[in-house]
């Protein structure tokens, strides 16, 4: 029987650790081929090295998601080398919470830049070939924090939010064209999104609660895998989970 993932064309952006190595590990054991782009290109090159080695399809390309033309090449290279693009995963993303009043302006570009700008990016890479095959699956990652918003999350969470209508927006928008959508959005995940945290105070809170509630990333990956794994006429459009443990 077909889990719907073996032998498809699997993009994922931010795949040098967290969300992103985890999906990529875990759809290259379903038989998927993954093409993994983050800026630390050593990172990516090691884990491809891996899955290949362990019998699995898988290529790396640098990629700085706030630079279209980057991500651009990254798509395409996926299509040139394998013909096509199945899935997309926008995961790319920070979350140096601060409050407000400390005005972290560059801290508040770079998260509008990666977080949305980002997602919009691989939206415009992957969109015309999707179009072109009349197929294909675009998942996109907000957040709990795209849900609630509590002190010192205000821009974080604004940037989630805002991935949720982007995501709802292209769900109405790609129907004639066959395709499905997903926003998935984890709660606490033990990832290394919280070492983007600058402010001292801050970021011992967010370590503390994180070590307290967190659940590993494999639990996102099998999320993203739930969804591909569907019939084709069947479109996951929303994922929201967390920790059993947290109350946020």
């Amino acid at each position: 029987m077909s889990n719907n993932i073996e032998g498809k064309i699997i993009v994922i952006t931010g795949a040098s650790s967290g969300l992103g190595e985890a999906s990529a590990r875990h759809l290259s054991v379903q038989g998927a081929t993954v093409v993994l782009g983050a800026r630390r290109a050593d990172r990516i090159q090691a884990l491809a090295d891996e899955l290949t080695r362990r019998g699995g399809k898988a290529i790396a390309i640098a990629t700085d998601v706030t630079q279209r033309e980057q991500v651009k090449r990254l798509v395409d290279t996926a299509v040139q080398r394998f013909g096509r693009i199945d899935v997309m995963i926008n995961n790319a993303g920070l979350m140096p919470h601060s409050p407000l009043e400390r005005l972290k302006i560059e801290e508040w570009d770079r998260m509008i830049d990666v977080n949305i700008k980002g997602v919009l990016y691989g939206i415009a890479a992957a969109l015309p070939h999707m179009q072109r095959q009349k197929a294909g699956h675009i998942i996109n990652v907000s957040s709990v924090a795209g849900h609630k918003v509590r002190p010192g999350s205000a821009v974080y969470s604004a940037t989630k939010h805002a991935v949720l209508a982007l995501s709802e927006g292209l769900r109405q928008e790609v129907k004639p064209y066959n395709l499905r959508t997903t926003v998935i959005s984890p709660g606490a995940v033990a990832t290394e999104l919280p070492d983007s945290i600058s402010e001292p105070d801050v970021a011992a809170s967010i370590h503390a609660y994180y070590e307290a509630v967190a659940i590993p990333a494999d639990s996102f990956a099998r999320a993203v895998a739930f969804a591909i794994s569907q019939p084709d006429d069947v479109d996951v459009n929303e994922i929201l989970f967390r920790s059993t443990r947290q109350e946020l």
